[in-house]
């Protein structure tokens, strides 16, 4: 092998060559087995995550970093970013240094060394990256092998299933928390996307709906509401300018909402308040940035405010048609703003924006899907409400698709699926479903998929 092989093609051959070697040893002696070599990250961290690796010590799930020399760790800094603690494996082509690869965290993990197992490498011609994986993976080609009715009927039935494990957890909200509560988080959570889902939902436990519903009680106008929640919401969270050390305002017009809000969280009863630490500002783009999302909550509390938001939405659902109902409901999440927010993503120097759109109808989509519905299904379960529970799922199951995400992306490289197949939210949903619940967990060979037979029916 030449020495000018490039990470890439390190990439490549993670890819397509390892998963049917059961030799594989690491530098320190321990054998280890590819079970999934998990999805190319396109984030901040690893070059792979949600690899499942078999060891003595049994299944270990975590991210894969690639190097073509181990000491790239070291000199790309690796070990002092925290990014990068998830780390259980680091596949190297050649071992060029003594140091062991240490995690930020102080934890030692083990190193593949490739040269000793790869007799014939991929084509050093080309550095194009496959987003899937080609080799000895019971699903693969799937879509070759089985008709489209049956490959549909295997999605429909996993974003069936999908949907009942929200079902499931809202069930749980509403015993403990109540309704509003539990409505209120879940769309907290999706506001924070992947990366910002966790602070989010702390967030709603330490503000709950109930103090910010009773702001827009009394005589206030709908600006001072705003102001009221934007503030306790934002402050609470950490986000405020003067709980940051880097926040320059741009000019005297924009500091006057940054100093209303300043003044009503000085004189506010603090709840036990947030670290910017806390929520992850890396890479996120500014229209999806938390504190805009954060604030979009707020719009959403004082549109709602005569009814209550758990009130005024599950009426929603019970009016909207099942047909073309989807766009009432993301009508009725949509929102958009002028002032301060229509042009700024946060509160520092730098952080304009020229969108009026706090939460457009593609975030409204997906919070209908994955927590509306599943709310108002576990609800009426609950309630008594068999109509209305029966209403959530058909809407659920008639949702057009959603926009495609990085997982969805990855699976169907992965089956090799065509995109006019995964055409509706529910199978969009079953793809997710598959990869967190079978393929992230190292148990491939219990997937439906790998035990269908050509023609079968689900």
């Amino acid at each position: 092998m030449t020495s000018n092989l490039s990470e890439k093609q390190i990439v490549k051959l993670w890819q397509q060559q390892l998963l049917s070697r059961s030799e594989l040893v690491t530098e320190g002696g321990e054998p280890v087995k590819v079970i999934y070599p998990g999805r190319l990250n396109d984030d901040r961290g690893a070059d792979f995550c949600d690899a499942v690796i078999a060891t003595s010590r049994g299944l270990i799930m975590g991210d894969i970093e690639l190097h073509v020399k181990s000491s790239s760790w070291r000199v790309h800094r690796h070990h002092l970013d925290p990014a990068y603690n998830r780390v259980i494996l680091h596949v190297v082509m050649w071992h060029d240094t003594g140091a062991a690869t240490i995690l930020q965290n102080g934890k030692n993990i083990p190193i593949l060394a490739l040269h000793k197992y790869i007799e014939n490498p991929v084509s050093q011609q080309s550095d194009e990256v496959y987003p899937s994986v080609t080799l000895n993976m019971p699903c693969l080609k799937v879509a070759q092998r089985l008709t489209a009715s049956t490959i549909a009927g295997f999605l429909d039935s996993a974003g069936e299933e999908r949907f009942l494990a929200k079902v499931s957890r809202f069930q749980v909200d509403l015993a403990e928390i109540g309704a509003s509560q539990s409505l209120y988080r879940g769309i907290m959570g999706a506001l924070g996307y992947s990366k910002n889902k966790l602070p989010c939902l702390e967030l709603a436990r330490r503000l709950p709906l109930q103090i910010l519903e009773s702001m827009t009680r009394g005589r206030i106008s709908d600006e001072e509401c705003l102001a009221q929640q934007q503030a306790l919401l934002l402050g609470t969270a950490g986000l405020l300018p003067s709980q940051c050390h880097d926040g320059l305002r741009e000019n005297k017009l924009d500091g006057r909402w940054i100093d209303r809000l300043e003044r009503l969280w000085a004189v506010s009863r603090h709840t036990e308040v947030m670290s910017r630490n806390d929520w992850h500002l890396f890479k996120v783009r500014p229209s999806n940035f938390p504190v805009r999302r954060i604030v979009a909550m707020s719009y959403l509390i004082l549109r709602y405010k005569e009814k209550g938001m758990f009130e005024a939405l599950v009426n929603m659902v019970k009016e909207v048609p099942v047909s073309q109902g989807h766009h009432r409901l993301e009508e009725g999440l949509l929102v958009t703003t002028n002032g301060y927010w229509a042009n700024h993503f946060d509160f520092c120097l730098g952080s304009r924006v020229r969108t009026p759109t706090l939460l457009g109808d593609r975030r409204a989509a997906d919070i209908i899907v994955n927590v509306l519905l599943p709310f108002i299904f576990a609800w009426s379960q609950l309630a008594s409400r068999p109509r209305l529970k029966k209403k959530a799922f058909d809407l659920y199951c008639h949702y057009p698709k959603l926009a495609v995400n990085s997982v969805e992306r990855h699976m169907r490289y992965q089956l090799e699926l065509s995109t006019s197949l995964v055409n509706s939210a529910r199978r969009q949903q079953g793809l997710i479903y598959i990869y967190n619940t079978l393929c992230t967990q190292g148990r491939c060979h219990y997937c439906p998929l790998s035990q269908l037979k050509a023609g079968n029916d689900i």
